[in-house]
């Protein structure tokens, strides 16, 4: 037999050992397919970015008929809930027990404010500020209800310039839109790290590293054997994200499948080398799920764009999201679902993200010598 088939026939052996393994093991199981459902909906459903429904107050001080056209206009906002009042001493408590998010005051003297011409302003906005970006949509909801009421009543000057508003690739400005795609990214940073850094550690407590190793089977044969059935798993929850983020959760596709599938593919190779890294350097296998999840999931789920901006960290901390490649994947994901198909956005980031795995790998070789050599 050549030296060519008898490598081959090694390397088929060794990826059916690991695919009995992957099948019979129910937490691999659970992880590749059962995870991944729960995160989306999670992710879809009870984690939101949209601020509305919000719960505010309504201090109504003043009994004139312009203030009480004005809390009928708060009440009218499709985007708050009111809860009324005769006085602001009634809603404080309210807004420091959480219950209201802000209250809005019409002072008695509101028709004298309104109509006095001394620019000052005609009623009070009261936020809970623990919160910012909530305080400033609520406040700006407030704002906007009491300037639509100005306008309506003939109270305030027309705009010199009317500005109309496009959003592009969101038009509705959903949460949801942006959050799924980036579940993906996180979906799979837990399928292709989190698994394979039990593979090699599972070897070693079970006791079957030793017969690995006097077999012929050399180590980049190992290193494979332990990459292909993991590759498979990670296509399938791949395949099975987009059909639930478009077919369930209504997320649009405006870029093709085919590159949601090479860009996957991309990032598997550098997600399965950081998991097989770890994998090589803890025969624990808690030890090495725990650096799976402080170094693969957490960087995912916060230092890759998904949910915060990159733009907004400290600089030192944009350095370090250079090396990450779940980074590199969001912002490729977010661009197939929402823009469309850019080839030159996404030749960069997988080439960004190859690189990443190619240094894993090599460090993944470095160290098995030490066990296997």
């Amino acid at each position: 037999m050549s030296r060519g088939a008898g490598s081959v026939r090694r390397l088929l052996a060794l990826v059916r050992k690991e695919f009995y393994q992957v099948v019979r093991d129910p937490a691999a199981m659970l992880i590749a397919f059962v995870l991944p459902p729960i995160l989306l909906f999670l992710f879809a459903f009870a984690v939101s970015l949209d601020v509305d429904d919000v719960s505010v107050g309504v201090a109504l001080e003043s009994d004139s008929g312009q203030a009480r056209e004005l809390a009928a206009a708060f009440a009218g906002t499709r985007y708050l809930r009111v809860t009324p009042a005769r006085h602001r001493a009634e809603l404080e408590p309210l807004l420091v027990s959480g219950e209201l998010l802000a209250f809005a005051v019409i002072p008695a003297d509101f028709d004298a404010r309104l109509l006095d011409g001394s620019g000052k302003a005609a009623i009070q906005i009261i936020t809970d500020a623990s919160n910012p970006n909530t305080a400033n949509f609520t406040r700006g909801y407030l704002q906007g209800a009491f300037s639509t009421w100005l306008a309506g009543e003939g109270l305030a000057p027309p705009p010199a310039i009317t500005l109309q508003q496009r959003f592009w690739f969101n038009p509705e400005l959903e949460s949801k839109v942006m959050l799924v795609p980036g579940s993906i990214a996180v979906v799979m940073t837990m399928i292709g790290t989190l698994l394979t850094a039990l593979v090699v550690s599972r070897e070693w407590e079970r006791g079957s590293m030793e017969a690995i190793m006097s077999t012929p089977a050399r180590m980049g044969e190992i290193i494979l054997s332990k990459i292909l059935p993991y590759f498979l798993l990670g296509g399938l929850a791949v395949a099975g994200c987009v059909f639930l983020a478009v077919q369930v959760f209504g997320v649009p596709l405006q870029g093709s499948f085919l590159a949601i599938v090479m860009l996957s593919c991309v990032f598997l190779f550098p997600a399965l080398g950081q998991g097989l890294l770890i994998s090589t350097m803890a025969k624990n296998q808690f030890l090495a799920s725990q650096a799976a999840v402080m170094s693969g999931f957490l960087p995912a789920f916060l230092l890759s764009g998904f949910l915060f901006e990159i733009q907004s960290m400290p600089w030192f901390i944009q350095q370090i999201t250079l090396v990450i490649p779940a980074r590199y994947y969001v912002s490729s994901l977010q661009t197939a679902f929402l823009a469309g198909d850019v080839w030159p956005l996404y030749l960069s980031d997988m080439a960004k993200m190859v690189v990443v795995g190619l240094v894993f790998f090599g460090l993944t070789r470095l160290k098995a010598k030490e066990y296997l050599d």
